[in-house]
């Protein structure tokens, strides 16, 4: 029997898909506001929605873009492509691209710490590395329990100084965006303190712990764990050292359905290769903007979760999203990093944090 529901619902699915994909990026043909690429899922997600700009594509030609940071001195957006060994830097004054860094390690996550230096977790090195203002570069993480790690892959700064970063072990598990070698510990997330530079393993639990950011209030970490069963988890901060009280925030597994003629999750429908979420960032309201990719079929983008874990927004874009930042002199621009490119949406929110 021929289920007609199921046929329509994969059809809108497919249209859905097709609206990002089917534009001109190349920006020569404009695009009509409101932009239709930025999906309301929930009505609540609208005070975001700008109707007067549109996603825009900044950059292209990367093999493997990740990592995206705003740096407010410099005025610049820093990101990696992770198989070409390059360290990519876009000037907002003019929008001109340039190399910051060749070799760069096979260098995945980067941030900016409370004192301005560059933090890039380094896959083909299997280390964190922060560089001075002198230009030299410190090492301030390779080894735990006297072996190396995997492959640091996200990094973030606590306003007491700590460092956080995830260690799924990506970057050691192929030669295209590291050097192919055994994982020597379990995956893990883990903190580095300001003080002695002591490194201390927070959790485990996960499967592939990879892009992770703070609450507003740094009371909650949030992780995105690209392995089974591919959650964002969040986690309490406890004395601003430690995590306790893990939960399921948000479940990337669920896919889409229609109800009442709009798209809206459906736990009915599972998405077709669920792909989770790599990189995230939260907003000032403690919304969870995720990338979201791997499945195609319309789920290409990022994802707006609010503070209750609840989808409330798609932005659609034509590859898969890897990582995303908020920047701008306002803090009210969204960049994400999506496979061979790099975009960017203005929004009526502000990034929770500098970074």
């Amino acid at each position: 029997m021929i289920n007609r529901r199921s046929i329509l619902t994969q059809a809108i699915s497919i249209s859905a898909a097709g609206l990002a994909a089917a534009r001109d990026w190349s920006g020569r043909n404009p695009v009509r506001y409101p932009d239709v690429d930025v999906v309301a899922i929930d009505p609540s997600f609208a005070k975001y929605k700008l109707g007067n700009t549109a996603i825009q594509r900044l950059h292209t030609g990367c093999l493997w873009a990740e990592g995206p940071a705003w740096n407010a001195v410099g005025k610049y957006l820093l990101w990696s492509d992770i198989p070409n060994d390059l360290q990519l830097r876009r000037s907002d004054e003019d929008g001109h691209v340039s190399t910051l860094r060749n070799p760069a390690g096979n260098s995945n996550g980067n941030t900016f710490d409370w004192q301005g230096r560059q933090l890039s977790c380094e896959h083909g090195n299997r280390r964190v590395v922060r560089y001075e203002h002198d230009g030299k570069t410190t090492v301030i993480a390779d080894k735990f329990d006297g072996k190396q790690f995997n492959a640091p892959n996200d990094v973030v700064v606590h306003p007491n100084g700590s460092i956080w970063f995830t260690d799924p072990g990506y970057g050691s598990m192929m030669n295209y965006e590291g050097n192919k070698g055994p994982l020597e510990l379990k995956e893990a997330v883990y903190r580095i303190d300001s003080g002695d530079g002591k490194i201390t393993k927070v959790t485990d639990i996960l499967a592939k712990p990879n892009g992770l950011c703070f609450s507003p209030d740094y009371k909650t970490l949030y992780v995105a764990d690209t392995g089974a069963p591919k959650n964002i988890m969040a986690f309490d901060v406890d004395d601003e050292r430690s995590l306790k009280g893990d939960r399921v925030f948000c479940d990337m597994n669920k896919g889409w359905g229609t109800e009442k003629g709009k798209m809206v999750l459906s736990t009915e429908r599972p998405m077709p290769n669920p792909g989770g979420s790599d990189g995230i960032r939260c907003d000032v309201d403690s919304n969870i903007w995720a990338s979201a990719g791997w499945a195609g079929d319309g789920f290409d983008g990022v994802h707006i979760f609010n503070p209750t874990g609840t989808l409330i927004g798609q932005i659609k874009l034509p590859e898969i999203c890897s990582n995303l930042c908020f920047g701008g002199p306002k803090r009210n621009r969204l960049f994400m990093t999506a496979s061979t490119s790099v975009y960017a949406l203005y929004v009526e929110t502000q990034g929770a944090h500098f970074c």
